[in-house]
């Protein structure tokens, strides 16, 4: 039977002397995040692309850029390869073209190796993870992770998986299903962890690019721990239409599902750039510094970043800081590092016991059934609480599944792409459903 929290001051000393405390408080583990007593937030991409797959520059500039901006640290994932190497390029044939080429020699001129092909062309030499690695990682300031972006595909629907600080690329693994298909490419990810015993995480990617992915694909998908509730690409559907679920909603369905119907882990949303174009700014251009992740770690290494990742001790972020996460067996409590001329407002969301867990396909206008998230009733994801301000906190009722947090601003970032909405941060869920 569960305990309820109601009347605790009252009864706190009367329910510890019957040896009962254990059973008083909601069943949420302690947990206070903020910058202090050895501990840092360090912010950090995992979501970016270069030369080496379909990005427009080159891993050096791309470096340099993050580095120059507020990044503590970045993760590479070009789509199935790892910079490590010997490629040349054209330069005139380069997605970059001469514009990014340029840039490049300008920025690292004693690194540009040049050459002219057989057609009298000019090509130049990308240089590998290591070589950037090398000459741009300042330890306990800025670090460079290898990673990958697994693409794969089932019947023409894309299924991205990225995997930070993989040593061994992985080729996509295929499948008999969307499902199977990520399960396969996860699998793949573990073992190699595994296997060399290096931590390594994997994030499923923008689970709306071609709205590929529904929430019953990615419900039952075992050693997933994270998934992209926000990517700064333009064309990846993070807020949905009439038809589609947005990133937000299928966030909901996920954890009632997961934690309420099938007893498996909660999954942790990240924020991430997928950034392409490094040199044209537009809302339809996919470019750096729209989504990040901002980790609470000891130091600024992979170890630690990954450890705290896996704990939950982060947020994701579309432009909102947050200057503290607490969760004390009573409450949840989310403070804002407030910009000037900015309003907040913090939303506490969750979904109670009792839930409707009845859910019936999409239709079109036509009647046509849509393979898209199929629509749950309004007890999936309920917003619990509103607090307008800087500070706010909920105090458990003793009947939620999760809770998490959503703070928006009034502000909308600088250069957002069309599909966003304002500038967001959002908190990792609180797993309610585990017995004292």
């Amino acid at each position: 039977m569960r305990c309820s929290t109601y009347n605790l001051g009252l009864f706190l000393l009367f329910f510890a002397s019957l040896g009962l405390f254990d059973c008083l408080a909601v069943r949420a583990e302690p947990f206070d995040l903020q910058a202090g007593n050895g501990r840092h937030w360090y912010r950090g991409n995992m979501h970016t692309h270069s030369l080496w797959s379909d990005g427009d520059d080159y891993l050096d500039n791309i470096a340099l850029w993050y580095r120059e901006n507020g990044y503590q640290f970045l993760v590479f994932t070009d789509h199935n390869v790892l910079a490590d190497t010997e490629r040349w390029i054209d330069v005139e044939k380069s997605k970059g073209g001469q514009n990014a080429f340029e840039k490049f020699k300008s920025q690292f001129p004693e690194h540009v190796q040049e050459r002219t092909n057989a057609e009298d062309k000019l090509e130049v030499r990308l240089n590998t993870f290591q070589d950037v690695a090398g000459r741009l990682i300042i330890p306990d300031e800025f670090l460079l992770i290898q990673g990958e972006e697994i693409s794969d595909e089932f019947e023409k629907a894309p299924i991205h998986i990225c995997a930070s600080n993989i040593q061994e690329v992985i080729p996509p693994m295929k499948g008999g299903s969307v499902a199977e298909t990520i399960q396969n490419n996860f699998r793949a990810v573990n073992s190699q962890r595994e296997k060399t015993g290096i931590p390594m995480i994997a994030h499923l990617n923008h689970p709306n690019f071609g709205y590929a992915i529904t929430a019953e694909d990615m419900m039952l998908i075992r050693g997933e721990q994270f998934f992209e509730v926000y990517n700064g690409h333009p064309w990846v559907n993070n807020q949905g239409d009439h038809l589609h679920a947005s990133c937000d909603r299928i966030w909901d369905i996920l954890l009632t599902g997961r934690l309420g119907e099938y007893q498996l882990p909660a999954l942790y949303g990240l924020a991430t750039d997928d950034s392409h174009d490094h040199h044209e700014l537009g809302d339809r251009k996919s470019n750096p510094g729209r989504g990040w992740v901002m980790v609470l770690a000891e130091e600024l290494s992979v170890e630690s970043l990954i450890d705290a990742l896996e704990a939950g001790q982060f947020y994701a972020s579309s432009g909102v800081a947050l200057r503290r996460i607490a969760v004390t067996p009573q409450e949840y409590s989310v403070e804002v590092e407030p910009v000037d001329g900015e309003e907040y407002e913090i939303e506490f969301i969750g979904t109670r016991e009792g839930y409707d867990w009845s859910n019936k396909p999409v239709v079109d206008e036509e009647g046509s059934e849509v393979r898209t998230t199929h629509h749950y009733s309004d007890d999936i994801g309920e917003t619990l609480a509103t607090v307008k301000g800087t500070e706010a906190n909920y105090k458990f009722k003793g009947d939620e599944l999760y809770v998490r947090a959503r703070v928006t601003s009034s502000a909308k970032a600088e250069n957002a792409s069309f599909d966003d909405g304002p500038k967001r941060a959002w908190s990792q869920p609180v797993d309610l459903t585990k017995p004292q």
